[in-house]
């Protein structure tokens, strides 16, 4: 384990050594440590490792094995720039860095990196949501667009009805649910950010997308309004998607998927 200076702070890091040149920095999500749930993001690391590229992944102030005050996603701009800095002194064969996040993690990449000066961003399921608690990425409820695919999965799978028709639903809940899913979708200002600063990005990124994930709806009923008309113009931005609803992508199927992005987004840096 290594440890960062990062203000009064220390932050706690893992890296995997590697001959490339192009360095990988991942960013974790949410309150989640290092190692992934699961040890999801340290396996992905090994495996990025063993193709060449070497892999920072750290934990933010005041999360795992990190000092200090836990300032959330929107505060995390000098944990990520000390992590990267650490990354190209140990690595001083990287000429070229990119930053991979998922969630909250992904959009303070995008709205950091202005000031971190990366060569390369791939960003899964950026979180658009604005927080409804006073904690740092406290939960918040889950938007109309997600609420209305929810809903349409359901209508699609016949025994519905038929749950219906015993009484095996809740009606109020449902018109409820229906109620909310017919709210017309408001961009937050979070999204206007977002959307701003993946407009004004200059390097390549790749955006990669769990298609039934909650978080990715609520960023895709973004990505498909006239407020995002001038980012999804920009042709070094590249949005890919997997048909999958784990919102880590867990399972092996989109592990493999995911792994496969990071290293021919690698490769192309």
């Amino acid at each position: 384990m290594h440890q960062i200076t990062c203000g009064d702070s220390d932050l706690a890091a893992t890296l995997d050594s590697a001959p490339g040149t192009t360095g990988l920095l991942i960013v974790s999500g949410g309150n989640e440590i290092r190692s992934g749930a699961h040890g999801g993001m340290a396996e992905l690391a090994r495996k990025i490792a063993e193709n060449g590229f070497p892999v920072l992944r750290f934990d933010r102030r005041g999360i795992g094995d990190s000092s200090g005050p836990n300032a959330g996603f929107a505060g995390s701009r000098d944990d990520i720039a000390a992590a990267a800095d650490f990354l190209c002194q140990k690595c001083p064969r990287v000429q070229k860095l990119a930053g991979f996040g998922n969630c909250d993690a992904s959009t303070a990449l995008a709205l950091f990196q202005a000031e971190l000066g990366l060569d390369g961003l791939c960003i899964a399921n950026p979180w658009t949501i604005e927080q409804t608690g006073q904690e740092p990425d406290a939960p918040s409820p889950p938007s109309a667009a997600a609420i209305r695919a929810r809903y349409w999965q359901r209508l699609k799978n016949p025994g519905t009805y038929a749950d219906l028709l015993r009484g095996r639903i809740n009606l109020a809940k449902l018109f409820s649910g229906l109620k909310k899913a017919a709210k017309k979708e408001e961009i937050t200002p979070l999204a206007l950010d977002l959307g701003e600063a993946l407009a004004n990005l200059e390097i390549p990124c790749e955006l990669l997308i769990a298609e039934k994930d909650t978080t990715a709806r609520a960023f895709m009923a973004c990505w498909e309004s006239a407020r995002y008309a001038r980012v999804t113009d920009k042709s070094n931005l590249a949005l890919h998607s997997f048909d999958t609803a784990s919102h880590g992508f867990a399972d092996k199927e989109s592990k493999a998927w995911l792994e496969k992005r990071l290293l021919e987004f690698l490769s192309k840096l």
